[in-house]
């Protein structure tokens, strides 16, 4: 997406303007701009372009940890920003129009960095009440509404002001808006490699939308104290300081906000905020992963083990369809603990992970042993692709937040997985799906996609909601629970599985389509299922 200060069609309606009247000597400054005030100028409009980029990013980033990733938090975003560099780009081609004093687009650049100081107070609010509404895709258009559209607008502004203002005649224009986009499109350029690449991995949320604050208020100071006249000056000062204050009063909240969940570990990445979380409850240390506020996995680090039953029914699943396992790929590698479990039973162990960020984190403090355990950092369907092993099974336990990756739930992408699992292997995965008529167009397009590429196919429900699917090459497979697995588990964990291999939920092959990558709907239909499962989990993580 172009958000350059200036878009082709922007241009064209700016050009109609300038070959009108816009150009009368009342509008056009009458002193020649001095070579620093040009070049300051110029840098004014690298920085709003690279920042109006950051901010788009950051700002679905801001959002995900309460209304998760998927294509309508984008979507919002993305429509957001573009409604604000439209309105932008109007507002300021009428402020100019009537007066070109660079005082007015300054105070804009200052009023953007208050705004976006004031985000990092209410952002949390925001979101929840965004949360709270029974359509999240329209609440996340609110949210982002609400947070961006204004900063994003009045830096929009920056692309008209300075067209006008170093436009001396007519046959200049088409130079100077050449020379502008280019210098405000290399901005942005600068400004996504730099959120993609540096801040979100190197720096919590909160602290680079603080710097993004600081820059624009440093940008508007600058210009009123070397250029600026009048008494404005005292008031720009003022009005900086503020937004410096008000932006490390909201990067306060969020270091209390995390300190009081418990928070001993933190880091951020390009596929979410990471936390390792630790309570107290019924005389033991509970410890929680989580990723965006979700809760991945609960970990007991005196005993060593998983509080989750998911690990568990995984391990039960594939050993139930495959009781030989010899070699096993995970994709998704968690924090550690299902590879782990295979390890420590004497399979040799792959596992694939997207995000390296989790790795250390997993190795310090879930008992994840790398060297029990080969880790190859990249993506799932990119491995099996170009694997040349075979694995007695697979399993796939890759979550973004609240749900597997699309790319991952395609019949092509199952297709690759079959490759490299071996005549008897099985694979293994969960996820969160309703079964019930109505809510269960995932549930049965997954289960009727898998059945398109495997002859057995089998689907497990769990009392809480999980869905564990079970999938081998061979047909008519029944499972069969191997000698000494049930001792092995506690009470609860043994109920669940046993509920589970029994409870197998009706398909009705209406109720879904078999996914491919050309066409795999399944974020638009489970929508409303995966609210309710981020609204649940979110709860739970966050109660204080």
């Amino acid at each position: 997406m172009n958000c350059s200060l200036n878009s082709p069609r922007s241009c064209s309606d700016h050009q109609t303007s300038i070959e009108t009247p816009v150009l009368s000597h009342e509008s056009v400054p009458k002193a020649d701009l001095s070579p620093s005030l040009r070049h300051f100028l110029f840098l004014t409009a690298a920085i709003n372009g690279a920042v109006i980029m950051i901010v788009e990013i950051l700002g679905a980033k801001l959002l995900s940890p309460y209304v998760g990733t998927s294509h309508f938090v984008w979507t919002a975003q993305i429509a957001v920003t573009l409604m604000a560099l439209a309105f932008g780009y109007w507002a300021g081609g009428n402020w100019v129009h009537r007066s070109a004093d660079l005082r007015k687009l300054y105070g804009a650049v200052l009023g953007a960095a208050l705004w976006l100081a004031l985000c990092l107070v209410i952002c949390e609010p925001v979101a929840n009440f965004a949360l709270s509404l029974p359509s999240l895709a329209v609440g996340t258009l609110i949210a982002s509404a609400v947070l961006f559209f204004v900063p994003l607008a009045l830096l929009a502004t920056t692309g008209p002001f300075l067209v006008q203002v170093f436009t001396r005649s007519v046959a200049a224009v088409g130079s100077n808006v050449g020379r502008l986009s280019a210098v405000s499109t290399l901005g942005s350029f600068v400004g996504t490699i730099l959120i993609g690449y540096v801040l979100v991995p190197l720096l919590p949320n909160s602290k680079t939308l603080m710097s993004v604050v600081l820059v624009l208020a440093f940008e508007a100071v600058a210009y009123f104290v070397l250029w600026g006249k009048g008494r404005q000056l005292a008031v720009v000062l003022i009005l900086g300081g503020l937004s410096g204050a008000i932006g490390l009063a909201g990067v306060g909240l969020d270091l209390r906000h995390r300190a009081a969940l418990g928070e001993i570990a933190f880091a951020n990445s390009n596929f979410g905020q990471l936390q390792v979380i630790d309570r107290q409850r019924d005389g033991m240390t509970l410890r929680m992963y989580l990723n965006d506020y979700l809760m991945q996995n609960s970990y007991e680090p005196t005993q060593g083990i998983s509080l989750s039953a998911f690990p568990y029914l995984l391990n039960g699943f594939a050993r139930s369809y495959q009781p030989a396992i010899h070699q096993v790929l995970c994709l998704g590698l968690g924090v550690g603990i299902v590879p782990m479990q295979f390890a420590r039973e004497g399979a040799e162990v792959d596992a694939v992970e997207i995000n390296p960020a989790v790795i250390p984190l997993a190795a310090k403090y879930f008992g994840f042993n790398p060297a029990w355990v080969r880790v190859y950092e990249g993506d799932a369907r990119q491995y099996v692709r170009r694997c040349a092993k075979q694995y007695d099974c697979v399993v796939l336990d890759a979550f973004l937040g609240d749900s597997t990756p699309v790319h991952l739930m395609s019949k092509e992408a199952f297709h690759a997985i079959g490759k490299v699992l071996k005549p008897e292997g099985v694979l293994v995965m969960n996820t969160f799906a309703k079964t019930e008529a109505g809510q269960d167009f995932f549930a049965n397009s997954l289960y009727q996609t898998l059945q398109s590429v495997f002859g057995t196919v089998a689907l497990h429900r769990t009392e809480d909601g999980k869905c564990f699917y079970a999938a081998l090459l061979v047909s008519g497979r029944k499972p069969v629970i191997p000698p000494g697995l049930l001792a092995g588990y506690v009470p609860m964990i043994r109920q669940q599985y046993e509920w589970a291999l029994t409870n197998v939920p009706n398909i009705d092959p209406r109720h879904g389509i078999v996914l491919t990558d050309d066409f795999n709907p399944v974020e638009y239909h489970d929508a409303s299922n995966r609210e309710a499962t981020r609204r649940r989990i979110v709860a739970n993580a966050l109660q204080r």
